[in-house]
């Protein structure tokens, strides 16, 4: 198995997950609120859902399939990394709003009182603006370029930890193969070959357990 074709697996499930790492320059204009939708009626509550049990693997089958995006999404590990990559995204996008804040201040103070102010103030001011226009340019490409640096080292940790867990199920099954159904292009199979649950439970088994606080 083909550690690149997990990672780039891993790599669409991690976006979808991730909150939009978008680094407005300037924050949008306030716009005016809507008035409120007026309240649907009270619906019944659906009934609840009926809990379809595994479906066994097929006896002396040689062949399987797991799906990378389920076993990251359905996992500790996995949404351990989203946890940390949307952390990172939330800090970014706070530093920036201020950054974007500080010099919308400095744009609508040109604006209002630019024409009363002495030149030397108003070049002053000008020439801060234009500083902390360049400045957050930089800081947008930084940032994000620390956030996929990021998403780059979680997809890698956790293919490590993927790859021999996969291995690890195939000898223990007995198979010759074991197909990625993301990147395969599996048009049909027994959901009994499938082994995504089997290696979300075997992957949180080895897991290391969260290191208690020291009173």
């Amino acid at each position: 198995m083909r550690g690149s074709a997990i990672a780039a697996s891993l790599a669409l499930s991690l976006m979808a997950m991730s909150v939009a790492p978008v680094l407005a320059q300037q924050p949008p204009a306030q716009a005016k609120p809507a008035p409120a939708p007026a309240q649907p009626p009270a619906q019944p509550a659906p009934a609840p859902a009926v809990v379809q049990p595994p479906v066994p693997f097929p006896q002396g089958a040689k062949i399987a399939f797991f799906n990378p995006q389920a076993v990251f999404q359905g996992s500790a590990d996995g949404r351990a990394a989203v946890t940390r990559v949307n952390a990172l995204i939330q800090k970014k996008q706070t530093e920036n709003a201020d950054k974007a804040k500080l010099l919308q201040g400095n744009q609508q103070k040109l604006q209002t009182s630019g024409s009363v102010m002495n030149e030397a103030a108003r070049t002053q001011l000008e020439k801060e603006i234009d500083r902390q226009t360049k400045e957050a340019e930089r800081f947008q490409q930084d940032a994000q370029a620390e956030i996929n640096e990021l998403q780059q080292e979680v997809q890698n940790e956790f293919v490590k930890k993927l790859s021999p867990i996969i291995e690890q199920i195939a000898t223990e099954k007995g198979l010759q193969m074991v197909f990625n159904a993301v990147e395969s292009g599996i048009a049909w199979a027994m959901p009994g070959l499938d082994l995504t649950a089997d290696v979300v439970k075997k992957l949180d088994a080895t897991a290391k357990p969260a290191t208690a606080p020291k009173p």
